[in-house]
């Protein structure tokens, strides 16, 4: 897999945690039936950005699921979606200005047509500690982020994770 970050983005439990994504069946479902468009534009309005997504990591891809903002048809390899990083840590991901971050200037969301530069991501957390995906939002602006933003973003993603663990998806 190609990767574009320059670090790297396979996380220690990848085995388990692709069990655990699998489990849930909603890879092959369709990405813009049920909660995570809604909760993907409550995002976008939220926090007044062009793009949200409710995306889930896979060996070699990234799903979105729910979607406001960007026409996404198709898979997006792994190595290049910032929701590779995400899926790495506990608390959300914040890039302010991907200008300013040395993983992203190879990246091509950054540099190509897509133009982004802001980004932020709070893992979908099952109730057994695996991440298995992130709700993002995105802008083409950079743009600061509060203490007080990052914890609603987390808020959002944990009734993501709600609602696949419910299986109501």
């Amino acid at each position: 897999m190609e990767n574009t970050f320059g670090i790297p983005i396979i996380p220690d439990n990848e085995d388990e945690r692709l069990a655990k994504l699998r489990s849930f069946n909603i890879l092959d479902t369709h990405r813009e039936e049920g909660p995570f468009k809604h909760i993907a534009s409550m995002a976008a309005r939220m926090f007044n950005v062009p793009i949200a997504l409710v995306n889930l990591v896979e060996d070699e891809y990234v799903h979105t699921k729910g979607n406001e903002g960007l026409d996404v048809t198709e898979p997006v390899p792994r190595g290049t979606s910032l929701c590779s990083l995400a899926v790495l840590r506990q608390e959300a991901t914040v890039f302010e200005n991907a200008l300013q971050e040395p993983c992203l200037l190879a990246n091509p969301m950054v540099t190509g047509g897509m133009g982004l530069r802001f980004y932020a991501a709070a893992p979908l957390t099952t109730s057994d500690g695996y991440n298995i995906g992130a709700l993002c939002i995105v802008d083409t602006e950079p743009r600061e982020f509060s203490e007080a933003e990052r914890k609603v973003l987390e808020n959002l993603a944990s009734v993501v994770m709600d609602n696949i663990e419910r299986g109501t998806t």
